[in-house]
């Protein structure tokens, strides 16, 4: 009987408290004259890292064939490029042309003139542009002829040729534009010759035609709407394992190498120039993170004075004479990357990579006293011991956090992020007061990896899809960072196209995300001085809805975060602000269907996108949409 009545009143306690939160609405309290810190804009940062599609392979550079430089044997399961008509190929070590091997394709003793040469499929490409490509070639005498090939289905009649120079010797270019009659998804190229002896195939590339300096120009117009102030390059994990010399010089020939952390194949197109470049052509701040794994500070010291010598230092010297006379005045510099994870190459137990932390940031220091150097952080004994013995050799501590799923439960799902910023905002206020050797030391928070990662891989390695639910605790996220402004300097989103990225890419389109679409939205619309805001009541279980204001010059701006699946009212009790006869203008991202899982696929339109509404009339309150993103300028 017991047992009975106690179910009876859990029952009835759910019942009421369900009917509670279906006629709950916040009233949020705004008092525009006790505000915090300004709101650094490098919290609006962002991360690329050398892993899956970020940078190559259709993300961020332009490139269109996988393998250019023949890394893989051909043939081999893990290249994508074939023998064509089952030619005789052979990887010769004899001077090749790049890296270890170049693919030779040759006629038999006593066999006829034959056609020679290397394919690949897979290329999409669209009617009206054009695709410029290029290939490294070395006939020997007896071929006769030399053609690039584009097929587009299995008919023998549909294809483009392109005849070329035959010379012999050494290598040499041939050039051509590609304009196809339709829209393809499954092209082919073939690099062929026909005659008698070796045709030798170097590197081949193939680019959309209206890239920019190599870039990718359909992903370079959504990374110019995210107005990211600060990029964070190459690693991650990557640049642990990373030779930084290997990305200078001819682009062609430089090596391509085993990606040191990840999957795949480095081809090291994309290497410290183009990242400058690329944040030259973005008006970004670069962020550049050093080998502290298998790199020692020679190396590092050299890549600074490369980054920032004059033409008179030896490395200076060399980046003059490879095109940027000069110096770039980089300001922001990482040391390492998650160094206390025995998953990093160059792992070390804490004690010793102080030691060797501190070396590196004198040596800096030494070279070009200007320069701001961000250590490695992990809350809990990491940094107890790091954050005390590097202490004067720091100006920002790096965390990182990533959050996985939440299943059924989409309050509980966007309040990770929120809480992972406070837990650590919260362990760095305890460190000031605690830890010795840091009490009198102000060392902000560089956040420079930060997430959601979970699901499947959509977009290549680690290319997760993200929902309207992500895009709502990526916003939540943003009003803990006004909330704790005192202590966070900078934030980097990770990593920024395809793998858990905010924009992702297909072969010939690219799109925002919803993680996307609301970064850029506060990126534009939301004020820089966050203001004390209090959330009336708060629902059974939680309060569902993240209310954050902020000013910026006369305006005031609330972002509303609504986790629930019905429409809320959202009551203002505002001081210090005159409100009489003000209209406001409204930003929404929110599903049409009101579905927390609807998402964007760059292969289809817009779904879900910024919805904006001006010369609204302000009565005191405003309804906001179900699993919605509700930015308000007042």
């Amino acid at each position: 009987m017991t047992k009975r009545l106690f179910l009876v009143f859990v029952l009835l306690s759910c019942s009421v408290a369900l009917a509670q939160a279906e006629d709950w609405s916040p009233t949020v309290k705004i008092d525009a004259s006790q505000h915090g810190k300004p709101i650094n804009p490098y919290i609006y940062g962002q991360f690329i890292e050398h892993l899956g599609r970020c940078i190559n392979g259709g993300g961020i550079w332009a490139e269109m064939l996988e393998d250019r430089k023949f890394f893989y044997p051909v043939g081999e399961k893990e290249s994508p490029w074939k023998a064509i008509y089952d030619c005789n190929l052979r990887m010769t070590k004899q001077q090749p042309f790049v890296g270890n091997h170049s693919p030779e394709s040759f006629t038999a003793e006593n066999e006829e003139p034959r056609w020679l040469g290397v394919w690949q499929n897979g290329l999409a490409v669209r009617k009206g542009k054009k695709y410029a490509g290029y290939a490294w070639v070395k006939p020997s005498e007896g071929i006769q002829r030399i053609e690039v090939y584009f097929h587009w289905s299995d008919k023998k009649e549909d294809h483009d040729a392109f005849k070329m120079p035959v010379k012999t010797g050494d290598f040499y270019k041939i050039e051509f534009v590609y304009e196809p009659v339709g829209d393809f998804d499954n092209v082919m190229i073939e690099i062929a010759a026909f005659g008698e002896g070796t045709f030798t195939v170097g590197c081949v590339s193939l680019m959309s035609a209206d890239n920019i300096n190599g870039l990718r120009a359909d992903t370079l117009e959504l990374l110019k709407r995210l107005d990211s102030p600060v990029y964070r390059w190459p690693g991650g994990n990557f640049v642990s394992g990373y030779d930084w010399k290997d990305g200078l010089g001819d682009r062609d020939k430089r090596p391509p190498r085993k990606n040191p952390a990840w999957k795949g194949v480095e081809p090291n197109d994309f290497g410290i120039n183009e990242f400058l470049q690329f944040c030259n052509i973005l008006k970004t701040e670069p962020y550049i993170a050093v080998n502290t794994g298998n790199g020692n500070v020679e190396s590092a010291v050299q890549e600074l004075e490369y980054v920032n010598g004059n033409s008179q230092t030896p490395m200076g010297k060399l980046r003059a004479e490879q095109g940027h006379a000069e110096p770039y005045g980089v300001t922001w510099w990482g040391i390492g990357n998650e160094m206390y994870g025995d998953w990093q190459i160059g792992h070390i137990p804490v004690e010793k990579y102080i030691e060797k932390h501190n070396a590196f940031v004198e040596a800096f220091r030494t070279k070009d006293p200007k320069v701001k150097v961000i250590g490695v952080g992990n809350v809990g004994k990491w940094d107890e011991a790091f954050l005390p013995g590097a202490a004067k050799h720091l100006d920002l501590i790096s965390e990182h956090f990533y959050v996985g799923a939440a299943k059924d439960n989409v309050t509980e799902h966007v309040i990770q992020i929120p809480n992972q910023v406070k837990r650590i905002a919260d362990a760095h206020r305890r460190y000031r007061e605690t830890l010795l050797n840091f009490k009198d030391v102000t060392v902000p928070i560089a956040l420079d990896e930060w997430n959601y990662w979970y699901g499947n891989h959509v977009f290549g390695e680690l290319g997760t899809r993200y929902f309207v639910k992500d895009g709502l605790g990526i916003a939540a996220g943003l009003h803990e960072f006004a909330r704790q402004s005192d202590i966070y300097f900078m934030a980097n989103y990770a990593q920024t196209v395809n793998v858990i990225g905010c924009i992702k890419t297909s072969k010939t389109a690219a799109q925002m995300e919803t993680t996307g679409l609301v970064l850029e939205l506060y990126r534009k619309h939301f004020g820089n001085i966050p203001l004390k805001t209090e959330t009336g009541q708060n629902s059974p279980g939680g309060n569902p809805v993240d209310i954050q204001a902020a000013l910026v010059d006369d305006v005031l701006t609330v972002g509303i975060v609504n986790t629930l699946g019905r429409d809320v009212t959202v009551k203002f009790d505002v001081r210090n602000f005159n409100l009489s006869g003000k209209t406001l203008t409204r930003y929404e991202i929110a599903d049409p269907q009101n579905d927390p899982n609807g998402f964007n696929d760059p292969d289809k339109p817009y779904r879900i996108e910024i919805q904006e509404t001006k010369n609204e009339t302000f009565d005191g309150s405003v309804i906001v949409k179900p699993y919605s993103v509700t930015l308000l300028k007042l």
